[in-house]
């Protein structure tokens, strides 16, 4: 199914809702618009198997455009809106966009990466182009709502799959594209996307029109923007929120009687920061299921998200590459707290760096097995008797001292739960004696406790409850740690301040 089709027999279902302002999109507006945009990118001469590349804000024309490139055989890649015109530079030079759809706000930045990267897209402006165009010296820039109302939509008859084309999130370095084939086929031909891994998820539950996913992510990153076509082509509603905010997140849910949610650990922590009075003060009871994924998330986070919202958390855990999915569900997660689960095909692998593979216990690389093919997405983890995955950090994050491994997944796991700390890091910084030494880069509660006092409470808690090599020997304080959208912690920002340029990219890769 896709709208089209969910637009003949439903016209007037919501297809898209912004979660704050309320503006939306039924199907018959979205396979309209969607069939407008792609006739418009014919006859602006892109043509099919070339790239449309996204640089936009939570909008409510996020559904219209990425069905425009999945109903025309052409690549959409979405973009981090948030990257400086010198980030996006190398997005602009490995996409090569035949066009570009971005805001009247972004526009200047897009423009300024496009001429860097020596490309020239044509481009549709949401909020109209402007002064922003003629500052840009962009010669062919359209207004994106006058030129769908004026466009000659694409015929259905003409409707051919187009795909994705996706960035790593690089957290180490430059993000890698990667594209996802063309299918070659009809869109209503295709297959539910990440059919299987939404079937666990209970996303294929009931009828079409109870299926309200709340997407408190950007729209950009790749678990949004797969969830809004897979609700799409379930015939569901997608609810957009504008930023995430805990708040607004619990009145969201309620307004829009959400059934379906999805979210990182670092949004759990800031509803659990919420007074028990705000907490009470929404109606959850149309909510069935919260997805999570991104991030670990702390198991007493986890615990307490379970105690309050009851028996609705699903987790998944895998990589936009496609090589494999795990998830684990309320109850498996209660009998084997911390795991990611059990793969949702094939099997799942703990290699050693040989390639050995490891017994029920051991850390080590994580590999996912299938039939045709396998891949690693450079985690490290272990199984349990039961062949539960439990993840233990990336590789090449791995801490060594004095000869020892340290995870910092362990030591974050522990200090989280102090109630001092906020946000917290923890990763190997240079030592003369030891080669490496763990040195936690926490974001306090309350900024004016950090200091000496607070650095001696913390290492002292974390030495009552793990081996002491394990424990940090520092501990620095920040204002905010550098993290991207998916939550993960960037890495290679923390480390640049502690490595030398070379050892900090030798570390990266390690």
């Amino acid at each position: 199914m896709y709208p089209a089709q969910h637009a003949a027999s439903s016209p007037d279902r919501l297809a898209v809702v912004m979660a704050g302002s309320g503006e939306s999109r039924s199907y018959r507006e979205l396979d309209d618009n969607s069939a407008r945009l792609a006739g418009w990118l014919r006859d602006a001469g892109v043509g099919a198997g070339e790239v449309v590349l996204v640089c936009l804000e939570n909008d409510v024309r996020w559904g219209e455009i990425v069905w425009s490139c999945l109903r025309s055989e052409r690549w959409l890649a979405p973009v981090n809106w948030h990257l400086t015109a010198s980030e996006l530079v190398p997005l602009f030079e490995d996409a090569a966009p035949a066009a570009v759809v971005t805001s009247s706000a972004l526009l200047p930045r897009a423009a300024e990466a496009a001429r860097r990267a020596g490309r020239d897209p044509v481009w549709l402006v949401v909020g109209g182009p402007g002064a922003e165009a003629d500052s840009a010296g962009l010669p062919a820039v359209a207004d994106y709502d006058a030129a769908l109302s004026a466009a000659r939509p694409q015929d259905a008859a003409d409707d051919v799959a187009g795909s994705r084309l996706l960035f790593s999130s690089g957290t180490t370095g430059r993000p890698k594209p990667f594209r996802q084939p063309l299918p070659g086929v009809r869109p209503a031909d295709l297959p539910v996307r990440l059919g299987p891994l939404l079937s666990r998820l209970r996303f294929d539950v009931g009828a079409p029109e109870s299926l309200v996913y709340l997407s408190t992510g950007p729209a950009y990153h790749a678990a949004p923007f797969a969830f809004l076509q897979t609700v799409h082509q379930l015939g569901g509603t997608v609810v957009l929120m504008e930023r995430f905010d805990p708040r607004s997140a619990l009145a969201a849910i309620e307004r829009h009687r959400v059934s379906h949610s999805q979210w990182v650990p670092t949004m759990f922590v800031r509803l659990l920061r919420l007074p028990d009075a705000e907490r009470r003060e929404f109606d959850l009871s149309s909510h069935q299921v919260a997805v999570h994924a991104g991030a670990p998330c702390p198991p007493e986070v986890k615990r307490a998200m379970l105690d309050w919202w009851g028996p609705v958390l699903y987790e998944y855990y895998g990589a936009s590459e496609g090589h494999g999915h795990t998830t684990i569900g309320p109850a498996e997660w209660l009998a084997h707290p911390g795991s990611v689960g059990t793969p949702v095909s094939g099997r799942i692998e703990i290699r050693a760096e040989d390639g050995t593979v490891l017994p029920a216990g051991e850390t080590g690389r994580v590999w996912f097995v299938r039939e045709t093919a396998e891949g690693t997405v450079g985690d490290l983890g272990h199984l349990d008797a039961d062949g539960f995955l439990y993840l233990t950090g990336r590789v090449g994050h791995t801490i060594i001292t004095g000869g020892v491994n340290v995870y910092p997944r362990e030591v974050e796991d522990v200090l989280a739960l102090h109630p001092a700390v906020a946000d917290l890091a923890v990763l190997g910084v240079p030592d003369p004696e030891f080669g490496e030494q763990v040195k936690a880069v926490v974001e306090p509660r309350d900024p004016a406790s950090a200091g000496p006092g607070l650095e001696r409470e913390l290492i002292e808690y974390c030495r009552a409850r793990l081996a002491h090599f394990k424990c940090p020997r520092s501990v620095d304080f920040t204002e905010r740690l550098p993290r991207n959208d998916a939550g993960k912690v960037v890495v290679a920002a923390l480390r640049d301040k502690y490595w030398p340029a070379a050892g900090a990219s030798e570390r990266t890769t390690r």
